[in-house]
């Protein structure tokens, strides 16, 4: 079994990711369930400039969106609502949606990258503090600006050993290390593999046993066939998750790895 706890839907900025490209590629290269948030909650562009207003949609109606995709295979598909964290906090509408479609809502994301807002800072408490009331983790974008470096999340992690919390990336574009180092300091932080090389999978496994990573993707980022190859044509890394990687673990180690570490910090039945 495999879960991915890291894809996407929405059409922003340079993205174009449907529901349909996710389905086709799960049933393409064997992924059994993956949890979706949307792209359209983007705040800013890759250099950190807003997204201009009228392309930006209210954070409900992106909730809305993402639940009616959801709901085409609910038992293939959950949502992780991608919150407007330097905009919008949820209000009483998001929280009704939130108690309304609670079974298919897994967890909330963050992405301190689109959005230059850092996940200790002081105004997301009433985000930690919706998530503890409804049992939901937290899973945060790690990379490429100082707002999102992973130190950020482990603050809000310490601050928070009620919350589950993923590091997503494990600060994309950099070597791991200060990622890795983290992982190992609190119970409640894990990390995710996504375009995460499978040698950093392989030391945090190491060091800190199989229950502390999860399989993620970005999918379909590149494509409907990203789980295969890359925009060039390159054999995707998740290949080496579906065949190397499996080669180099036990099989219980394994299996927490691509699923069961999910399906216990997420709830996934």
């Amino acid at each position: 079994m495999i879960i991915d706890t890291h894809a996407h839907i929405g059409k922003l900025l340079t993205f174009d990711m449907t529901t349909e490209q996710i389905l086709y590629s799960m049933d393409q290269y064997g992924v059994d369930f993956s949890l979706i948030s949307n792209i359209e909650a983007a705040e800013g562009d890759h250099e950190g400039n807003p997204v201009p207003a009228e392309l930006q949609k209210p954070q409900n109606q992106i909730l809305l969106n993402t639940l009616s995709e959801a709901k085409k295979a609910p038992d293939r598909l959950g949502v992780l609502p991608w919150l407007k964290i330097r905009q919008e906090l949820p209000d009483e509408e998001f929280i009704s949606l939130l108690r309304e479609n609670r079974g298919l809502i897994y967890g909330f994301k963050l992405h301190p990258f689109h959005s230059r807002t850092a996940p200790d800072e002081e105004r997301l408490e009433p985000i930690y503090r919706l998530a503890a009331e409804y049992g939901l983790p937290v899973v945060s974008h790690t990379g490429g600006c100082e707002e999102a470096m992973s130190r950020h999340l482990f603050n809000a992690a310490k601050r928070h050993p009620e919350l589950d919390f993923v590091m997503v990336h494990m600060d994309l574009g950099t070597d791991n290390r200060e990622a890795l180092d983290l992982l190992g300091r609190l119970p409640n932080l894990y990390g995710d593999t996504t375009w995460v090389p499978i040698s950093t999978t392989l030391e945090a496994i190491r060091r800190y046993g199989s229950e502390k990573m999860l399989f993620g993707t970005d999918n379909p980022i590149d494509g409907a066939d990203t789980l295969l190859h890359n925009r060039t044509g390159k054999r995707s890394l998740y290949q080496q998750y579906f065949h190397e990687l499996k080669e180099q673990l036990r099989a219980d180690e394994y299996e927490n790895l691509m699923h069961k570490n999910a399906e216990r910090i997420f709830h996934i039945k």
